[in-house]
């Protein structure tokens, strides 16, 4: 009696999903809960589950192929699977007995077992190996490595993507010239270029022009999707605004030490634009509203999203209720997402909702930008690079570092008026960070 491997249950709005990648081969011995397959929707990679123990005796969807809820994709049979001692013994026995043509089968019967015991050998090494997220299951099996020599520093022991580099760069220490080579290609990219995993081309001969062609991610394809969807669809206008960063910047460099210390957590700069667009939002609350066709539902709760740069894209992971959040669970909830980000472990309730979103360009090297609503909300702030201008105060020229905001906004639902006094209210409480705490 086999059991059939089923796509799960996928969430609220997503109708199917691309088999990425097989972990297991027909044949293979599986344990229950052990990780089967990855597919991949609109925003996240899901991890398939075997149901059951026993051995992959059908796999009916290949890699690239596009499945939906409940399909079966496999069947997973009773019994030892392609590790079963006895079978590998029948075997060879069978041609000591046998006559002259099934002593000739012999030797294959033997290389058969030493398959099996392979096989066996992989399946018991598959029980003692870490729990890996996909994007870390590609990179060890990109370097042939075997995830159980590797020490995870993530949480619970977790294995994350710069302990595969730094167990590769070990292991090259010793004289593996080409795992060392390896490991630099994967090696985190400078801030402007982080975010994609896209190889480089390779020099081309002199006089040749070619072209590569590669079908988009699901991922691609829904973020091209949406932003065609949303420039059609709304009347997006931007207006823009300067900020001295030297009152937090101070602050920041007087009590971080202790911040940490005391949660656990850095202190970042994003932890008080959170808070400053909180008490911006509660101020103005059409800028934390969206249109529902011709209904605009106003939003009593402050859902934020922070815009994160994974392998497979931008995505855009939500703080919930940031108006009940300390800077310290902003800030631990951040590293948190953009370590999931990078693992490829953010699942749909950390992507799905959000009433208003922060993209911070700055860590790219970006001055200034126009960014993108993120439907339905109706708005989004855009952080940029800090950097030293000149700068009138008092009629003296003195040196500040200055940062550039643009807050994009849907003019079919916020007037001017009000999107430039939400904008002034961010400038004026992150000027003055006494008011992020006073709520003046």
């Amino acid at each position: 009696m086999s059991t059939q491997l089923k796509i799960p249950q996928l969430p609220e709005s997503v109708a199917d999903a691309t088999i990425v990648t097989w972990h297991k081969r027909q044949g293979d011995k599986v344990k229950r809960d052990e990780v089967v397959v990855d597919i991949e929707t609109d925003k996240v990679v899901l991890e398939v589950p075997a149901p059951a123990d026993g051995v992959m005796e059908e796999i009916s969807a290949k890699e690239g192929d596009v499945v939906t809820a409940g399909q079966v994709i496999g069947r997973i049979g009773k019994g030892e699977g392609a590790g079963a001692t006895d079978s590998g013994d029948d075997k060879p026995a069978k041609g000591k007995a046998g006559d002259d043509g099934e002593t000739k089968k012999a030797p294959a019967a033997g290389g058969e077992a030493d398959r099996e015991t392979a096989s066996a050998a992989r399946s018991a090494a598959d029980d003692t190996t870490p729990a890996l997220s996909p994007a870390v299951r590609k990179l060890v099996a990109e370097h042939d490595l075997d995830a159980a020599d590797i020490e995870g520093t993530g949480k619970g022991g977790r294995i994350l993507k710069e302990d595969v580099l730094r167990h590769v760069e070990e292991r090259a220490g010793d004289g593996g010239k080409e795992d060392r080579a390896a490991a630099e290609e994967h090696k985190e990219a400078p801030a402007a270029e982080r975010g994609t995993e896209t190889p480089a081309p390779a020099p081309s001969p002199a006089g040749q022009r070619p072209e590569r062609r590669v079908p988009m991610t699901r991922l691609r394809a829904r973020i091209a999707e949406r932003l065609v969807e949303v420039q059609q669809n709304a009347a997006i206008l931007t207006t823009f605004n300067e900020v001295n960063m030297a009152p937090v910047m101070e602050l920041r460099a007087r009590h971080k030490a202790a911040f940490e210390k005391r949660h656990g957590v850095r202190l970042g700069f994003m932890s008080f634009f959170v808070k400053a667009a909180t008490e911006a939002l509660r101020r103005f609350p059409e800028v934390n509203a969206s249109i529902d066709g011709k209904d605009i539902v106003y939003h009593g709760y402050f859902d934020i999203g922070v815009a994160v740069s994974s392998p497979r894209g931008l995505v855009v992971p939500i703080l919930r209720d940031t108006d009940q959040m300390s800077m310290s669970d902003m800030e631990r909830a951040i590293a948190e997402f953009g370590e999931k980000a990078k693992e490829g472990a953010l699942t749909m309730d950390d992507l799905t909702g959000g009433t208003f979103t922060i993209s911070n360009g700055g860590v790219f090297g970006s001055l200034l930008s126009t960014p993108i609503i993120n439907p339905p909300q109706s708005a989004i702030l855009g952080m940029h690079r800090i950097q030293e201008r000149p700068v009138a105060e008092n009629g003296q020229v003195v040196i500040r570092p200055v940062m550039y905001l643009a807050l994009s906004y849907d003019h079919r639902i916020i007037d001017g008026r009000e999107a430039v006094q939400f904008l002034v209210a961010i400038k004026d409480m992150l000027e003055d960070p006494a008011r992020l705490l006073l709520e003046v």
